[in-house]
């Protein structure tokens, strides 16, 4: 599945015999296996979909280099397509258990199937220290979304090595930002929810923008909105399903 072109294979973990494989797994190089576009399946990286005692299912996200990583915006949104369209969990209201804590989506349903999903971020941390002016060519606004991030707002987007979380942002006008993001562990994506997030805390914080932004991803766009520097960030984007299939372990 993917979301808005950032794609993971997802393995549902809930029957009890691939749960019990699973635990006997090097999950970190299974996520560099699958991951590899020549040898491999070919994703931005592996998440599971296991139960969990505290919420509706338990997201476990691994990197293309076999990082674990706390949370990931377009993938949550992804679990919940699957928890709803596998009967899973039929709820229009879902709790995700994650790395980084228990996210709250809504999902938005079309002839039963899930189209949009509204999830519940969570409330940003801005480091006081890493705040510089928004513009200030070296200057970045570290945004913490369950995951950390460097924003820099830029008027043209370039690129940095992928060893962090790194966003990119041209301030497009009051509602709308373009943005690029280098992902830890997987390089730059085609889209990432909480470097979406963090995009829109860190351009509203400076007074760049409005509280509802639309940023604009290589793979699409995302709804940000914060109501206010104390609320939660609440993100709305599509969540795609590109096949199923059977994978072999050697």
């Amino acid at each position: 599945m993917h979301g808005l072109g950032n794609d993971y294979v997802y393995i549902d973990c809930f029957p009890k015999d691939t749960a019990a494989i699973i635990s006997k797994t090097n999950l970190a190089a299974l996520a560099c296996f699958v991951s590899d576009r020549h040898f491999g399946i070919g994703s931005d990286g592996l998440v599971l979909i296991l139960p969990s005692k505290v919420a509706d299912a338990r997201m476990r996200i691994f990197n293309a280099d076999g990082s674990e990583a706390e949370m990931c915006g377009n993938a949550i949104r992804c679990v919940a397509k699957y928890m709803y369209e596998s009967d899973l969990c039929r709820n229009v209201h879902m709790e995700i258990e994650t790395l980084a804590g228990i996210r709250s989506l809504s999902l938005h349903v079309d002839n039963e199937k899930v189209d949009q999903v509204t999830v519940n971020m969570g409330k940003p941390v801005i480091q006081p220290d890493s705040i510089q002016s928004g513009m200030d060519p070296i200057g970045y606004t570290a945004v913490n979304m369950g995951n950390p991030h460097a924003v820099f707002f830029r008027d043209t987007i370039s690129q940095l090595p992928p060893d962090t979380n790194v966003e990119f942002v041209r301030v497009c006008n009051g509602h709308e930002l373009d943005v690029r993001v280098i992902e830890r562990g997987s390089g730059e994506t085609l889209a990432c929810g909480t470097g979406a997030c963090a995009s829109a805390v860190a351009a509203i914080f400076h007074g760049l923008t409005e509280r509802t932004v639309t940023v604009h991803l290589p793979g699409g766009d995302l709804l940000i909105q914060w109501k206010d520097n104390t609320s939660p960030v609440f993100m709305t984007g599509p969540a795609t399903e590109v096949f199923r299939g059977e994978w072999y372990a050697n």
